[in-house]
């Protein structure tokens, strides 16, 4: 199992399938968003920012997926996911477990040279209020969903890096 996966991870298929499932979570965020008319509060923007980088990390994979860049897209997405799990978890706390002594912030705080929320605002705005429950779906709410998500990134991740010690049997048709 271990050297299949050890197989994949060298080709762009499963690089291209982590940023399209991050892609495709991306364009539910943005019909919640947009068609729903959920406002996003700024947990949510650093989540979608989370998702961004998985979906960079599958795009930095898929460039030379049979060389040690993907150990680079690897490291994005370890990072990413680990990021996302801790804002989910925290979102999650911060929604079953209200207290006026735990809040997130009013506006999103990216770096001075990276000003996402000035540049590209229908993205990056948070305009709602972290504790506020306005979703759920399966008695979960949306930050308990992205607990989920982000675990399972994080897992998947784990396990195609372990995969990495085992050395891949398979024989690919144009690599002879």
């Amino acid at each position: 199992m271990f050297d299949s996966l050890n197989h994949y991870s060298r080709n762009r298929g499963l690089w291209l399938l982590l940023s399209l499932t991050a892609f495709a979570l991306e364009l539910i965020a943005f019909y919640f968003q947009h068609v729903m008319l959920l406002e996003p509060c700024v947990l949510c923007i650093y989540q979608r920012c989370a998702l961004y980088g998985i979906m960079v990390a599958g795009l930095v994979g898929a460039i030379l997926p049979a060389t040690l860049l993907r150990f680079i897209g690897l490291f994005i997405w370890i990072y990413s996911a680990w990021q996302g799990l801790l804002l989910a978890i925290k979102h999650t706390d911060i929604q079953l477990h209200p207290s006026p002594f735990v809040t997130c912030d009013f506006f999103v705080n990216f770096p001075h040279w990276l000003p996402l929320d000035k540049w590209l605002p229908t993205v990056f705005s948070a305009s709602g209020d972290c504790a506020e429950r306005q979703w759920h779906f399966l008695s979960m709410e949306m930050p308990q969903w992205m607990v989920f998500v982000f675990t399972a990134y994080l897992v998947l991740a784990g396990i195609i890096l372990l995969a990495q010690l085992f050395r891949s049997h398979k024989r690919d048709l144009f690599n002879h």
